[in-house]
């Protein structure tokens, strides 16, 4: 179930809710990925809110949005970096891209498998990408008041089986939204208090997301040619007659 373009930016960005999760996401990606100097940084789904830190250091920002979700004009007041794309042909050359994120975007396609080739084809060799998925036991993935109750919940365990099925090595993870999704003001006052918390004791299961970071495993060749096998050999003197030798 793909969520619309105008729901995500009104809970993102003009909701109180909405702007304490994103900080508390944009905050652990930021720890995972302090540096991106001279690189190309792409998010995919909804992922522009994490991607505002690097506008300013990176070789190139670019925020991807499925055809499905629609497209809106980011960063604002500056100049626009979004584009729309088809969920599975992204407008941009195999290998080029050095850091992936995926917000909104991995749980609620329509095709997983085809989407994770996609992410494999656009990341360079060593390329890291990090997916960020509602946490299947935690909070925020049963409730309908964030864009995290959408879409297909994931356990740790179950999204790095996928992504290793895909030729990506799971290296770190991460949890984060350990308060709860509520509107109320206490707890929107303790939502940093409780990340903070949350993050010493390191439990994802409490996390209302997991955020698993992969690279990109490319296989060496085992072999520099393809043998092909010769069925008839082509004898040189064939049809010639063997010389005779007469006895002395």
């Amino acid at each position: 179930m793909h969520l619309d373009v105008l729901d995500l930016r009104t809970f993102y960005y003009r909701s109180t809710l909405g702007r304490s999760a994103q900080k508390a996401v944009r905050d652990q990606v930021r720890s995972m990925w302090p540096d991106a100097q001279g690189q190309t940084v792409v998010g995919f789904g909804f992922a522009v809110p994490l991607l505002r830190p690097y506008l300013g250091e990176a070789r190139r920002v670019v925020g991807l949005m499925p055809a499905q979700q629609g497209v809106m004009s980011w960063p604002a007041g500056m100049r626009n970096v979004s584009a729309l794309c088809e969920e599975i042909s992204w407008p941009l050359q195999t290998g080029s891209v050095d850091k992936l994120v995926l917000m909104h975007g991995y749980e609620t396609c329509d095709n997983p498998t085809a989407l994770l080739e996609e992410c494999w084809r656009v990341l360079g060799p060593g390329g890291k990408a990090l997916f960020i998925v509602p946490n299947r036991a935690g909070l925020w993935a049963r409730s309908d008041l964030t864009p995290f109750g959408y879409g297909r919940p994931y356990s740790l365990s179950q999204l790095e089986q996928q992504l290793k099925r895909h030729d990506f090595v799971p290296e770190r993870h991460r949890a984060a939204l350990f308060s709860p999704p509520s509107n109320k003001r206490f707890w929107l006052k303790s939502a940093q208090f409780l990340e903070r918390t949350g993050q010493k004791f390191s439990s994802y299961y409490a996390g209302g997301v997991v955020m698993l970071e992969v690279r990109k495993q490319v296989l060496a060749p085992t072999n520099t040619g393809t043998a092909v096998p010769i069925r008839r050999p082509l004898r040189v003197l064939e049809g010639l007659k063997q010389p005779e030798v007469k006895p002395i």
